[in-house]
């Protein structure tokens, strides 16, 4: 007889990035399965626009709690009060299941068995991006993070590629994929205008915006970015220059009518553990040119143009080739939308829902989560 569904999940967010948007997805799936979720956010306070899509999902609590994340410069004073924060959250709550997206959490005493996220990490981001290992001043986070995952009862990751990074940088021993996400009827495609976009978080060299926009003053159609370009830490700007057209940090359903107009997104990232906006723009019709990065050929295969994130001139030329023929950029973005259908939130939620009961009734072997998972 199949296992009930866990009544209450206690979640973490961060209101900074594509955890939120992850979280808010993952939540809605899970309420039409009759799991209600209470969703604890860190970093930030909540903009209205996340608030109000917190309370469009059904049975959902919002708790926040405005704590710096571990990331962020000097951390740990705030990681430790939102530790303490969390747990007289779950005394209150009594979930069936915590789910934490900052996994150095997962250490914490808790009660209910709970799973670990590793969306992404610095570690892995430093050597990306930096071309070098993280130097010594992030050993405390390592070793955090490392314990957090060593406590989870289960650890998860969006792709193979970032559970591989989990393995060699923390010794996760075990762990599981499941993929992200996204309701295609919030990014329907729309007529198509000669233009180029990228978006996401624009201060963050792993995107590679930069490189777009230095080919951009040479390319025939204009590239239009949306995002924030300053640093939510730091406050240091992205410096993309003056070729590009900058959009500013869009809600959702602005996001998505520029995507329904754009012919072709660009994003030549350097690191990106799964790629959110890329699935966004496949399911509203754009054409896909990415940064050659073994996680988004994992999640893309062949519904995108892949090229170096180091080689502008190839970035250039592959923009001009979907810019010059039609033709081809349409078959790639009927093939990138085809393949963005198959990366659903059902499909997400019941891979955490398969391990979420894993975990509830079969609290004494961690290696069920590899059964209870989907890839």
């Amino acid at each position: 007889m199949r296992q009930p569904a866990p009544e209450l999940v206690l979640m973490t967010a961060d209101t900074v990035g594509g955890v939120w948007t992850y979280s808010i997805e993952l939540a809605l799936s899970l309420a039409a399965a009759g799991t209600r979720v209470a969703l604890a956010a860190l970093g930030p306070p909540a903009t209205a626009e996340q608030r109000a899509a917190a309370g469009a999902v059904p049975g959902l609590r919002l708790f926040q709690g405005h704590y710096r994340l571990p990331w962020m410069d000097d951390p740990w004073d705030d990681v430790r009060a939102a530790g303490d924060w969390l747990l007289q959250l779950a005394d209150q709550l009594n979930p069936d299941v915590v789910h934490l997206s900052e996994p150095v959490l997962a250490e914490l005493p808790w009660k209910p068995p709970t799973v670990a996220v590793g969306h992404s990490c610095v570690l892995s981001w430093w050597q990306a991006v930096r071309g070098e290992a993280a130097p010594p001043t992030w050993s405390r986070y390592r070793n955090r993070m490392r314990a957090g995952f060593e406590a989870a009862g289960a650890v998860v990751a969006p792709s193979s590629a970032m559970l591989a990074a989990l393995r060699f940088y923390y010794g996760v021993t075990d762990g599981c994929v499941i993929p992200n996400g996204r309701d295609p009827g919030r990014f329907p495609p729309g007529p198509k205008d000669p233009m180029v976009l990228a978006a996401g978080r624009l201060w963050d060299p792993a995107k590679n915006v930069a490189a777009l926009a230095r080919v951009a003053a040479r390319l025939a159609w204009p590239v239009y970015v949306a995002g924030d370009q300053r640093h939510p830490d730091s406050g240091a700007d992205a410096g993309l220059g003056d070729d590009i057209r900058p959009l500013g940090l869009l809600p959702e359903p602005r996001l998505a009518h520029w995507l329904a107009r754009a012919s072709i997104y660009a994003l030549p990232a350097r690191y990106e553990p799964f790629g959110l906006g890329p699935l966004e723009a496949a399911l509203a019709g754009c054409a896909l040119v990415l940064g050659d990065i073994p996680s988004l050929r994992e999640v893309w295969a062949d519904a995108a143009i892949f090229v170096s994130p180091n080689d502008e001139a190839a970035l250039q030329s592959a923009l001009e080739a979907l810019i010059a023929y039609p033709e081809y950029r349409d078959a790639m973005a009927a093939r990138a939308r085809q393949r963005a259908l198959s990366y659903s939130p059902k499909r997400m939620a019941a891979g955490y829902l398969r391990l979420y009961r894993a975990l509830m009734y079969d609290r004494t072997a961690r290696s069920a989560e590899t059964a209870a998972c989907v890839s």
